[in-house]
């Protein structure tokens, strides 16, 4: 069964409610009581992927809080493996807040310098967890995993990537960027750069590229990924696909109901569109699944939508074999 390693950071998400105020408080902004989760984008993207029938790990550190015990049962629950996830005593995972606007766009409020996962790179069984990675067909990581890390465990990282691509694991780079993540722009590009040549697939778009590279067009933007399978989003519901035998571009079709939430949009999508090639699909029959996901996710609340709400399993042909890379 093809398997993958989703390597990030899970924080304890407070959400804004919907309406109403707390008794005695006004903010102006639609009141001041949250309600309490968890979230990040690869562990969206972990969850999806179980959901889709994939065997998945999360690859982690946790505290061993009662928070940190939390999430590995929900984890667990969701059928998302956690025999990757190093807890370190004393730590707690980091948090983060979010507000949504009227249009159901989302801003994000962090508190996470001290968190757990950003230790991961940099710990007594960080070699074994990086060993590991030779396991998996699919090494899934975004820009977000790799600004928690200081620049000698990105080095570590992207060497163990390396060594699994060798043996045939293929690794995707996710984009998502966030800008308030890194030092300076010139930072982010430099290992933005580093990742595209590393990747066998990088999922990416308008939004995330232009806030590192403004005024590029389409072509521009693309031209700077070498990898040998791109997809890039644009910021209507269409995606640009580079591959052998592309390019093409791929239409999501109309929306039908209207939208609530954006959160976990790009997640999903990333989600379907590796489960949809671990399966044998091309990477046109990919990108199409992945937009019915990501606008089936936007019409619900939160990152993760209730899982009578997942679309019906579509079968897809078998798998290629692993190969390794030349």
């Amino acid at each position: 069964m093809a398997s993958v390693a989703c390597i990030g950071e899970c924080m304890v998400e407070l959400r804004q409610a919907q309406g109403g105020q707390s008794a005695g408080h006004s903010s102006g902004q639609g009141g001041g009581l949250y309600s309490r989760g968890f979230g990040g984008d690869t562990l969206n993207t972990a969850v999806y992927l179980a959901r889709l029938e994939v065997k998945v790990d999360y690859l982690t550190a946790l505290g061993d809080d009662a928070l940190s015990d939390e999430m590995i049962a929900a984890w667990t629950a969701e059928g998302v493996g956690t025999r990757r996830v190093v807890r370190l005593p004393g730590k707690l995972p980091g948090l983060y807040m979010i507000q949504l606007d009227a249009k159901g766009e989302r801003q994000f409020f962090h508190w996470r310098d001290s968190a757990a996962a950003r230790q991961l790179m940099n710990l007594p069984e960080t070699d074994d967890l990086l060993n590991s990675l030779m396991s998996y067909d699919i090494v899934y990581l975004s820009a977000i995993t790799l600004s928690i890390y200081d620049a000698a465990g990105r080095e570590r990282l992207f060497a163990a990537i390396k060594r699994a691509r060798l043996l045939g694991t293929r690794f995707v780079f996710d984009t998502n960027f966030r800008a308030r993540g890194w030092p300076d722009r010139d930072v982010a590009r430099e290992v933005f750069s580093a990742a595209f040549a590393a990747a066998d697939i990088v999922l990416t778009s308008t939004e995330d590229l232009l806030a590192l590279y403004p005024g590029e067009s389409h072509e521009q933007l693309m031209a700077r990924i070498p990898s040998p399978e791109l997809v890039f989003r644009l910021a209507d519901p269409v995606s640009l696909l580079r591959f052998p035998g592309g390019p093409y571009e791929v239409r999501a079709e109309p929306m039908t109901k209207p939208v609530v939430d954006t959160t976990a949009a790009g997640d999903s999508f990333a989600a379907a569109y590796i489960a949809a090639r671990l399966a044998g699909s091309d990477p046109v029959e990919a990108a199409q699944a992945g937009h019915r996901l990501a606008s089936l996710v936007i019409c619900y609340s939160g990152a993760i939508i209730p899982g009578y709400a997942m679309p019906p399993k579509k079968r897809h042909r078998p798998a290629t074999t692993r190969q390794a890379t030349k």
